[in-house]
């Protein structure tokens, strides 16, 4: 009775096991797929080549809703700023993927001016979002050249076409000297590169059409991190042979980050001064008109372009001085005019590079989708990734033939676009005119430009991801995992190279989910008095256990890999040995029985003595110690009585005098579950089963309808398993128990 009040509550309250629950709600028996269903969702129609066609051509949707007066001139100026930040940029990544200069153009061009007609909103100018269309205008990604993609690039470069593969003997005033082909390599190299940027492209739109865009959500925020910070490294360590005018061999494979940082200690004392201070002088202007835009960039109308300025005064300079002769500075050479027709790839290539395709792939739409949702939450519109991924692989794939290398998103250049009254698509055909008309006329006169001018725009631009090392602290005080994945990308990226490293950084973060999900919080729950909420007892103070109720829950779902831990934590937390517990009990019935047995070859044996005697069955009771001696210590008998067709009664823990639980039910919380499998099933059978066998009752709350499902589908249930034992709440389990034990307590009263 004092249970009874403990637990009843305010308000009546009528308890519902999902058994009831299904016939007084009605649950409707699951859809199953039909192939006419199928069919008619895949039915060729009007208005679905229409949707076809705006879906892959959306500027076919917003194009003839642009409004000129209030968008055109603040999509005219952003489109000039990100143009004249492209044409520097372009240049220095391709410097950085091994590539003649004016690739690095070609990859300012084609993409950006490709994504007018696939990408998918009105509102962008990059491949990463997709805004619904009644959405307020918004800032606009910038799509080309990025640093992190070019270094994967530039790696892969190098190890499959090294300098030395084109290696040749030149006589020079009648002395044979080793030099490099540099346009049979460059030639070999950009065909390379356009193979692996036309699979990339095809990689992404296949994962797109195959609605595979979460792909890149097993890239987390850390590991992305982790990631881009060791890739800056790898940035940073490449073109210090710029800074320091220094030849070095090629390296690549696990460790070249370090073979390559010890070469370059190793050449210092023969570093070309004028190299070094053309570099160091660059580097400061940069930094410091850099820092001033930042700072005043409210004042501004436009940042200063000092990439664009620097450029065009050292190649003044390199021109009027003729820094190459008197001082060996190394410059870019000669930039072609005019656009080539376009290449079909060599497919040969493909088996060699379809994993690191693969890797630029994922990468540089993760970059993209990251950036993307930056900007997403702070105008209010949505991602959808794939419909990018589509977007992206086209610009990808199809640059690939006008020799292009894969391309992915700046946020340097995307901040600019939004600065500057970016509003549309059209500022991305702005910016692709502006580099359209570098490739035509004005490349060519950069062919004196120094490549130490190009590695200090890349080395400055770094400063942005060297900043994501203060995710170090912010991961100490906040999550330890997670600062974990963060240290291993970085570390596995450096030692292992950019794609071996991703790989295993991806590898190592999918480990921690699992481990996690090992290794979950297990906890007793008690009720919070004068409520129907349960919460750990362990932390909170005022939870309280209902009596003889167990009240288990884990933090985490059940499958194969945690299930038998599950059950363990459960045996734990309930204090008792369960196992040593029905190890004892089938002891106690093997002796009880072999007793049963020879008490019945004793009858037997009296009634063939005395066949015709009507005798009552009843046997003299012993006293205890005579009873031990011949039935064994702490075994209780069951002493056969009546007649002889009454059925003994079960043995019970009581009469086979073993120690019973200190508890009668226990409710396993599953509303952390959201998927069992068909180990996980079996395990939650032998838990029902071992604790029925030690007389304690087991029932589920708070249980998904699709967990129930595929319990159904696992033929979980049975006789003795039913959802008779599956309550929609906690609270709802305890009140029934509550209920069915106060009954059972008023019907085995005497009465009167």
């Amino acid at each position: 009775m004092a249970a009874e009040m403990v637990l009843s509550h305010r308000v009546p309250h009528k308890v519902l096991s999902e058994a009831d629950l299904e016939e007084v709600a009605q649950r409707k028996p699951p859809a199953k797929p039909s192939l006419r269903g199928c069919l008619h969702k895949t039915r060729c129609s009007a208005s679905t080549a229409k949707s076809l066609l705006f879906r892959f051509l959306p500027f076919l949707h917003w194009l003839p809703r642009y409004p000129v007066k209030d968008w055109l001139l603040g999509d005219i100026a952003s489109g000039f700023s990100v143009g004249i930040m492209h044409l520097p940029q372009g240049l220095a990544y391709a410097l950085l993927a091994g590539l003649p200069p004016v690739t690095g153009l070609y990859s300012s061009f084609y993409p950006v001016f490709l994504y007018f007609f696939f990408g998918t909103s009105r509102h962008n100018s990059v491949e990463v979002l997709v805004l619904t269309l009644d959405s307020l205008p918004t800032p606009c990604l910038s799509p080309g050249p990025f640093a992190v993609i070019s270094v994967m690039i530039g790696s892969l470069t190098d190890s499959l076409m090294p300098s030395e593969k084109f290696l040749e003997s030149v006589n020079i005033n009648g002395t044979n000297v080793t030099m490099v082909n540099e346009e049979q390599r460059d030639a070999a190299r950009v065909e390379l590169v356009a193979t692996i940027t036309v699979l990339t492209g095809i990689f992404q739109v296949a994962l797109g059409l195959l609605q595979f865009g979460f792909v890149v959500t097993y890239l987390s925020d850390p590991l992305v991190r982790g990631y881009t910070t060791a890739a800056s490294v790898h940035v940073l360590v490449s073109q210090l042979k710029n800074v320091f005018g220094v030849s070095l061999n090629e390296h690549s494979g696990p460790l070249s980050l370090f073979m390559t940082f010890i070469e370059i200690c190793q050449k210092l004392p023969g570093t070309n001064v004028g190299t070094l201070v053309t570099a160091i002088i660059a580097m400061v202007a940069i930094f410091i008109v850099k820092e001033l835009n930042h700072k005043f960039a409210a004042k501004l109308p436009m940042p200063i372009p000092i990439e664009l300025v620097t450029i065009i005064i050292s190649t003044g300079i390199s021109y009027g001085v003729n820094l190459n002769a008197k001082f060996g500075i190394s410059v870019v050479g000669n930039i072609p005019s005019g656009l080539k027709p376009p290449v079909v790839p060599n497919v040969s290539y493909f088996g060699q590079v379809a994993g690191n395709a693969f890797a630029i792939a994922v990468v540089g739409y993760a970059i993209c989708i990251s950036l993307g949702k930056i900007f997403a939450l702070k105008h209010g519109y949505k991602v959808d990734s794939n419909q990018e991924l589509i977007a992206l692989g086209l610009c990808n794939f199809l640059g690939g033939f006008f020799q292009c290398f894969a391309i992915s998103c700046s946020m340097s250049r995307s901040l600019v676009q939004e600065s500057t009254g970016g509003n549309s698509q059209v500022a991305g055909v702005i910016a692709s005119l502006v580099i359209l008309v570098t490739i035509l006329k004005i490349g060519e006169l950069f062919r004196d430009l120094p490549k130490a001018i190009l590695a200090a725009i890349i080395i400055v631009n770094l400063k942005g991801m060297f900043k994501q090392f203060n995710d170090l602290r912010v991961l100490w005080k906040s999550n330890r995992v997670d600062l974990m994945v963060w240290i291993v990308t970085f570390v596995a990226t450096l030692m292992l190279n950019l794609d071996i490293g991703l790989g295993a950084s991806v590898v190592f973060g999918l480990l921690t989910v699992i481990f996690r999900t090992q290794l979950p919080h297990y906890s007793i729950l008690g009720r919070i008095a004068d409520t129907d909420v349960y919460r750990d007892v362990a932390e909170y103070q005022m939870a309280q256990e209902v009596p003889g109720v167990k009240i288990f829950c884990s933090s985490s779902t059940l499958y194969f890999a945690n299930v038998e831990l599950y059950a363990e934590a459960l045996k734990k937390k309930s204090g008792i040995n369960v196992d040593r517990l029905i190890e004892k009990k089938k002891k106690a019935l093997k002796k009880l029985k072999k007793q049963q047995k020879k008490a019945e070859k004793e009858k037997a044996k009296r009634q063939k003595v005395l066949p015709r005697c009507r005798r009552p069955l009843w046997t003299p009771s012993l006293p205890q110690h005579a009873e031990d001696r011949v039935n064994g210590p702490g075994v209780a008998v069951i002493e056969l009585s009546g007649a002889e067709d009454s059925a003994p009664p079960k043995p019970t823990l009581r009469t086979l005098g073993l120690p019973q639980p200190g508890f009668h039910t226990i409710i396993l919380d599953f509303s952390p579950v959201n998927f069992v499998d068909t180990v996980s099933i079996k395990i939650l059978k032998n838990i029902f089963r071992d604790f029925h066998e030690i007389e304690v009752d087991v029932f589920v709350a708070s249980c998904p309808v699709p967990v129930l499902a595929q319990l159904e589908q696992g033929n979980f249930f049975s006789s003795a398993i039913t959802k008779h034992c599956f309550f929609p709440s906690v609270h709802d389990a305890v009140i029934h128990i509550s209920r069915e034990r106060h009954q059972a307590s008023v019907s085995t009263q005497p009465r009167c």
